[in-house]
């Protein structure tokens, strides 16, 4: 099949997060089946030209532009990029847009449906009841236009499927699939002893909660003075204050913040480390969970994550609620148990494999992409 999948960014820092490093799973494992793929995107801090290859994909970039300052991702565009996406639609036999309420990948997904290309919509949690001022117009502009006229719209959780339909407002062809991961070659060895390092992967904004992680580190550092911990990710509002409270812990490298990484940095970086802790709240499906699982990392998480059941169920770690006590009760339960650390990441890699593993998800893609 020749399909042609398009996400908003892909940056050199993975500034978009999860839906970039979705669609290039994806465009990877698609590829490794035997099909013709291509990602199109807008492209920053890749270089110049920029480049048609990334992380294994190929790939069609264009300059982003922000139309609307302030909106965050949801004012960019790219005008060059639409006008190719018009014209490389035509000749593919499925257009998969991974859709946010934004003027690129909406307007992306329209132009795929005018040119008579069967287009699935993957929406990511992205895409629910609003009441920003930009929402109503563009709902009814082009939001509930292209909902309706997907051939398929992917949701993640039950929620995100009720939140889907009601944006719609109409009759709508949703359809459940997990993100998947690939799982890490090579086992997990456990670093002997007590020395443990801790890391945050995330976008440092107040809905991941990266001061209740520093507070944390804070209050554990004297009882476990082996451990380290590391913040690594990019500044959305919270870095002042992440800066702010690491100078006043006084742990110096103890704790850290690296800064953002590219997608290959954020392996490395999930590759060296003990443990992962996202503390956010109200988090639809992190993609950093399940790549800290997929590399045998026992994770952290809070019970508002759409992950928390099956971290609870499989025993991948510890799943709390969003109070500072019960994170730092879980963190220093699995610092002070590194027999504890290998069952959990034990069970988090080998959690990946069985039930989120790419050939799952390129079956069932396949399976909607044909029907």
């Amino acid at each position: 099949m020749r399909i042609l999948q398009v996400v908003a960014l892909v940056s050199g820092t993975n500034a978009y997060g999860g839906p970039t490093t979705v669609a290039l799973n994806q465009c990877r494992a698609l590829a490794d089946a035997g099909h013709e793929v291509v990602l199109a995107a807008t492209g920053s801090e890749l270089g110049t030209p920029l480049p048609t290859e990334h992380d294994g994909v190929r790939t069609a970039l264009f300059p982003p532009h922000h139309v609307l300052p302030g909106a965050g991702f949801a004012g960019l565009t790219s005008p060059a990029m639409l006008a190719w996406v018009r014209r490389a639609a035509a000749g593919a036999d499925v257009v998969h847009v991974h859709t946010a309420r934004d003027l690129l990948t909406l307007p992306s997904a329209w132009l795929a449906q005018r040119a008579g290309t069967r287009t699935v919509l993957q929406t990511h949690g992205m895409i629910d009841p609003s009441d920003n001022p930009l929402a109503g117009p563009l709902d009814a502009l082009l939001t509930r236009r292209v909902l309706r006229d997907a051939h398929r719209i992917f949701h993640l959780t039950p929620r995100e499927e009720q939140e889907v339909a009601q944006v719609a407002r109409g009759p709508v062809n949703l359809m459940e699939l997990h993100n998947g991961m690939p799982v890490s070659a090579e086992p997990r060895t456990v670093r002997a002893g007590q020395a443990c390092r801790v890391l945050f992967l995330a976008r440092l904004q107040r809905r991941k909660r990266p001061l209740a992680f520093v507070a944390a580190a804070r209050a554990l550092a004297d009882r476990y003075p082996h451990a380290t911990f590391t913040l690594v990710g990019p500044d959305e509002g919270q870095g002042d204050a992440v800066r702010r409270a690491i100078a006043e812990s006084g742990l110096g490298q103890r704790l850290t913040w690296a800064g953002p990484v590219d997608s290959a940095g954020a392996a490395q970086w999930m590759r060296n480390s003990d443990l992962y802790v996202l503390p956010s709240v109200d988090e639809p499906y992190p993609m950093s969970v399940l790549e800290a699982m997929s590399s045998g990392l026992p994770v952290v998480i809070t019970d508002s994550c759409g992950l928390a059941d099956t971290v609870r169920r499989t025993g991948s770690g510890v799943v709390v609620d969003d109070s500072q006590r019960a994170l730092e009760d879980a963190l220093g339960q699995l610092l002070g148990s590194p027999d504890l650390r290998e069952r959990t990441g034990r069970a988090a890699r080998d959690t990946i494999g069985r039930e989120y593993g790419m050939d799952a998800v390129v079956s069932r893609l396949l399976s909607a992409y044909r029907d």
